[in-house]
């Protein structure tokens, strides 16, 4: 990172002011136009109290305006810091925020990254879409507007104990808030040490115009911002958009327009399972399989045609339900068995049985007073409450859900023939058709396993009572133990009971085992080598890994002296590093063990699975993991590539940025990518997800940028968007997430401009990915 000259200033008039300021009188100000309560930056050349610094781009000052430009065709990471010559201390104002005028003279919209850190290292990350066009406030909230509820859940705002992954606005205006995505939300304000904007694995270059940072006190909170906030389909009351129903009718009358599209748009030169019809014949196995052609790596259909998998991940209706606040008894539900091999938040609706009605409680006022209506048990609509037994995160940890999703189906198709679900998972088949998709993604319903329209993928996950180790951030759930015998015996199981849902079909491409294990992070040493840092420190007695990691280092050194010497430590015995030893690192052989240990983690781990799937699966090819975009360390990559036959990625980014995936070279495998989507805020939800665009139509040009990078890829065999439908408004209920990540609303409604999209993509896949190929 290279400093520059200071480019920033504090205005001596707005300082003085701010630091006189009353904190108690903040919340008096006008609703609308926050006060200034202390100017952080106003940019000139003259004045050197503040720093600027770059990473991989460039700035310029003119008119007071900072332009700066972010070089992201070369970088995966740019950024511009912003730091004082000594810590801000914010912590006399109670309740504020800081306020940014940003433009964007760009010819595409830009997604920034706010990182704000603190004297003790903590960070909070918040990101926002800029749009083209002129300058707009964008605010971060600092703290304040907490709302105290009868649960005693203060900070329910800031700390979004609403059960939500973002939140309405608690004010009124015409600015935009930056929306929370990870880390600590209560910095120490009284050293605040940076504040950082940056643009991570855009495929384009980017830019934005910055003007006039400060301090502003919240206007009045208006306290029922998270009140009646949902409408009867599960809608956003407080916004109109494109798209909204407002009645059943509507519905149905949207339906049987979207018939007649299915009628003229029909996918051309595609073989019977979706491959390239015109393309060169290869091989035909009666089941999928991989190739390399023309240095290509390809998918083969089962009848030998080159396939790509362009597909939707999660058609399903089991992540559309949402916490009402409701809860039962315990005894009231039934509990989970030893021998079940879904998790949670992939059953379906688990309604309770009716004898639980009437030992229905409130738990959360909050989570309650969120909706305009919810039907009785017994009504028509009623069949559409379901249970969580347990939560990922949000502020009940288990409870009543409600689908508004699958109640808005109802209303939909429920009176057609086989009832509202056979139409609607044959309307969803003849869209996949319509839209040009080739196959399906991981997680659609078992239920379509047995169609004979669009090839798909199983899925399962390895769950049960084995032991489990640690990597010191395991963001699903604990990591396996995967020397203990109990996981091949779970592996074994929950591969047989897919064996059973695939029926040995044809139309099965693959199937996904896990998703986005914690085998390491990549921000430091410590988080890469966290599952052995922690399993060193645990007895081998208890712990299998532990005591293979054992026999691994004394068949590696044999004299507990000479790794004492290696790693600088003073073991006594063996027995003693069996029983548990202190794991700090202190050598660079030291982490090159570390690597050895992790690896060898990670190949029995995928050694297991193969060994499941082979049995139980033989015809089938195994698909890996999905390796999250935060977890993919080097060691489990390789130890994948031993044994998967695609290697599978969830990236969540604006595309495939080459820097980033150079790695592939020396894997040299198929790829797939597992996970990726991008959403707006002009949808009636809360929260974009996690690459953010301006608009719905903007949305789409992403979307088409995204998978142009992975096309013209010739590692990656396909990519799945994620998801099928949008989140619940209110979070779905395993963990809050309430993302603009569909391609179909709650209302089951088709983004226009997303599936135009998608044809135009889709239409184009083999003749752009093989355009140098000989038929």
């Amino acid at each position: 990172m290279k400093p520059l000259k200071s480019l920033l200033m504090f205005s001596a008039a707005a300082l003085a002011a701010g630091c006189q300021s009353d904190p108690q009188q903040q919340t008096q100000q006008n609703t609308q136009q926050p006060a200034p309560l202390l100017q952080i930056a106003t940019f000139n050349q003259e004045s050197p109290l503040v720093n600027l610094s770059y990473a991989n781009a460039e700035g310029s000052i003119k008119n007071n305006e900072l332009s700066v430009k972010f070089n992201n065709t070369n970088n995966t990471y740019t950024d511009i810091s912003i730091e004082p010559k000594t810590a801000w201390d914010w912590s006399k104002f109670e309740d504020f925020n800081l306020a940014f005028d940003i433009a964007n003279k760009g010819d595409r919209s830009t997604q920034i990254y706010l990182d704000i850190t603190d004297g003790n290292g903590d960070n909070y990350t918040r990101s926002v879409s800029v749009p083209q066009g002129d300058f707009k406030t964008y605010y971060a909230k600092m703290k304040g507007h907490d709302l105290a509820t009868p649960e005693g859940e203060d900070g329910v705002e800031l700390n979004f104990t609403s059960g939500l992954r973002s939140n309405p606005d608690t004010w009124a205006s015409n600015e935009i808030q930056f929306i929370s995505l990870w880390g600590k939300k209560n910095l120490d304000l009284t050293s605040i040490k940076k504040i950082r904007i940056s643009v991570q694995h855009a495929l384009f270059n980017k830019q934005i115009q910055l003007k006039n940072i400060r301090l502003r006190a919240n206007p009045k909170m208006d306290e029922a911002f998270l009140t009646n906030i949902v409408d009867e389909y599960g809608q956003n009351t407080k916004q109109e958009f494109v798209g909204k129903v407002s009645s059943d009718a509507q519905l149905i009358e949207e339906k049987n327009a979207e018939r007649q599209g299915f009628i003229d748009h029909q996918p051309k030169d595609r073989s019977k399972f979706g491959g390239w019809a015109s393309g060169p014949k290869l091989k035909a196995t009666g089941y999928f399989r991989t190739e390399k052609v023309n240095g290509i790596w390809s998918l083969v259909d089962p009848e030998g045609y080159i396939f790509f998998s362009s597909g939707i991940a999660n058609t399903r209706l089991s992540n559309t339900s949402t916490m009402t606040g409701y809860d039962f008894p315990k005894a009231a539900i039934e509990q989970k068995k030893s021998t079940d091999v879904t998790p949670e938040d992939s059953q379906g609706l688990n309604r309770v049985p009716n004898s639980a009605v009437p030992a229905r409680f409130e738990a959360s006022s909050t989570r309650k007073n969120m909706f305009t209506w919810l039907p009785d048990y017994d009504a028509d609509l009623g069949k559409h409450y379901g249970y969580r037994r347990s939560a990922h995160s949000g502020p009940l940890k288990k409870g009543e859900t409600y689908s508004f999703y699958s109640a808005n189906l109802e209303r939909k198709y429920g009176g057609e023939p086989g009832g509202f679900m056979k139409a609607w998972e044959q309307t969803t088949l003849d869209r996949m058709t319509s839209w040009g998709f080739t196959s399906f993604g991981n997680w659609v319903d078992p239920a379509f396993y047995s169609n004979e329209q669009v090839p798909y993928f199983a899925n399962g996950w390895i769950v049960g009572d084995f032991k489990t180790v640690s990597s010191g951030n395991d963001f699903w759930s604990p990591m396996p133990d995967v020397f203990d015998p109990k996981f091949e015996e779970r592996a074994m199981h929950t591969t047989s009971v897919i064996a059973e849902e695939v029926q040995n079909s044809p139309w099965c491409v693959g199937v996904f085992i896990d998703n986005e294990k914690s085998f390491g992070r990549s921000e430091t040493i410590q988080a890469q080598y966290g599952i052995v840092i922690h399993t060193l420190k645990r007895d081998g007695a208890d712990v299998p890994t532990k005591a293979e990691f054992t026999r691994l280092m004394k068949e590696k050194y044999a004299s507990i002296d000479k790794l004492n010497k290696v790693w600088k430590k003073n073991v006594a015995s063996w027995d003693d590093f069996n029983k548990g030893v202190d794991s700090t690192i202190n050598s660079d052989a030291q982490v090159e063990d570390y690597s050895i240990l992790l690896e060898a983690y990670a190949t029995k781990y995928f050694s297991v699975v193969h060994k499941a799937v082979t049995k139980y699966l033989p015809n089938h090819m195994y698909m890996g993991a999905r390796f999250p975009g935060w977890g993919m360390p080097k060691e489990a990559v390789k130890a994948a590539a031993k044994y998967a036959d695609v290697m599978s990625y969830n990236s969540y980014k604006e595309g495939l940025h080459h820097k980033k995936w150079e790695f592939l070279k020396d894997v040299d495998m198929p790829s797939i990518i597992g996970e990726y989507h991008v959403g707006a805020t002009d949808s009636g939800l809360y929260h974009p997800g996690l690459i953010h665009a301006a608009n719905q139509e903007d949305r789409a040009s992403m979307y088409e940028d995204y998978m142009n990078s992975v096309i013209d890829n010739p590692y990656f065999v396909g990519a799945h968007w994620f998801q099928y439908i949008d989140s619940p408004l209110t979070g779905r209920a395993y963990d809050g997430e309430n993302y603009n990540v569909g391609f179909v609303s709650v209302t089951d409604t088709p983004y226009t401009p997303l599936i135009k999209s998608a044809r135009k993509i889709n239409e184009s896949i083999y003749t752009r990915r093989y355009k140098n190929i000989n038929k």
